[in-house]
């Protein structure tokens, strides 16, 4: 017999909102994620720690945990100072660090997690991927994704505008992303899953083409949409084929090879979109994602970000290596450095200084 359905791995529970924060404890016994009140809260000493004097009454039996950094050693740390204690789930409060720290600490333990989102960055508030840092560098890491999402809009208001920007330029290169799985089950034979695809393209596109700014909550609420779609996308194809293709692995390369000089991660990957979709021909998409990507104030060339044109070329050479089996635009040209270098004179001039 045919299947007729499958089951989609989703959050149970998703609130964004403005004053979204003030009914955690409402959500967490409403969904029955903790009837009994005892949780593990892991902040940072920035946003998070700020944002515990306001929720601690809310939240009396829980204890609170302040993460340093976001390596993988921190989520270690974090899982066994938990171990001896009896908790119903984990709250990740703050940025990305926290929340990929939280998410690999709770399947460590066998723990739900719970996300709570200070800042839109990037899409892993709701992947099933944890990003930490390690002794050689920067891994991913796959865990289960959060089992509910909250994101409190006068919250992401108040967050560096920079680091909110980085998001449009995660969700946006999901359109690249997208172009590469399709290149990728063409000439090698990959399977593409259609519901994830498509779930990640219309994230991608609803930021691409939303008139607003970050200082809109309606253009807020569609970023933070799009970046749980797109975490939704991940879990239902079992991989990041669906928001990670040359865009990533070009910001990979600036990761490994410039590690201290790295700029936040959407920033780079909507850098490598913009540039991968000039590679591949495909002008108008490139010039929408450019111009979209400039309107928002973020980097369309790499000196935008204090790279210079040789660093960019050596990281785009590299790129393939820092995700070997994937096939994308870069693989499939296999460019040399002064090929490289050729292409990127003719981006710049596509896109207009």
């Amino acid at each position: 017999m045919p299947v007729l359905t499958r089951l989609i791995p989703s959050p149970v529970s998703v609130d964004i909102a403005a004053g979204a924060l003030d009914n955690l404890a409402g959500l967490l016994a409403d969904q029955r994620i903790s009837s009994s009140g005892r949780l593990a809260v892991a902040i940072s000493n920035g946003s998070g720690a700020a944002l515990r004097e306001r929720l601690a009454p809310a939240l009396p039996g829980a204890d609170w945990y302040e993460v340093c950094d976001g390596t993988i050693d921190d989520a270690v740390q974090l899982a066994d100072r938990m171990r001896s204690e009896h908790y119903d789930a984990l709250v990740g409060l703050g940025g990305g660090k926290i929340i990929d720290v939280a998410k690999y600490a709770s399947a460590r333990v066998g723990l739900p997690m719970v996300a709570v989102a200070t800042n839109l960055a990037h899409d892993g508030i709701c992947s099933p991927v944890s990003t930490l840092d390690n002794d050689a560098g920067r891994g991913s890491y796959g865990v289960p994704a959060p089992i509910a999402l909250v994101v409190d809009l006068d919250v992401i208001r108040k967050a560096p505008v920079r680091y909110v920007r980085s998001g449009i330029g995660d969700a946006v290169s999901n359109i690249s992303a997208i172009a590469d799985w399709e290149l990728s089950h063409r000439e090698t034979g990959e399977q593409i899953d259609g519901l994830a695809a498509a779930l990640a393209r219309q994230a991608g596109e609803a930021v691409l083409r939303h008139p607003g700014d970050c200082a809109d909550d309606s253009f807020l609420t569609v970023l933070a949409d799009a970046l749980v779609l797109t975490g939704i996308a991940m879990s239902i194809a079992g991989n990041s084929l669906p928001s990670s293709g040359a865009c990533h692995e070009i910001s990979h390369a600036l990761d490994i090879l410039y590690p201290r000089r790295s700029a936040p991660h959407g920033e780079q990957v909507g850098l490598g979109a913009a540039f991968a979709m000039h590679l591949r021909g495909a002008r108008d998409q490139c010039l929408l994602i450019s111009e979209t990507l400039r309107r928002h104030g973020l980097p369309v060339r790499p000196d935008d970000i204090g790279f210079t044109l040789d660093e960019f070329v050596t990281a785009v050479a590299f790129a393939p290596q820092t995700r070997p089996g994937r096939y994308t635009i870069l693989e499939h040209l296999d460019l040399t450095n002064d090929e490289i270098r050729d292409a990127y004179a003719d981006y710049v001039k596509t896109i207009g200084s």
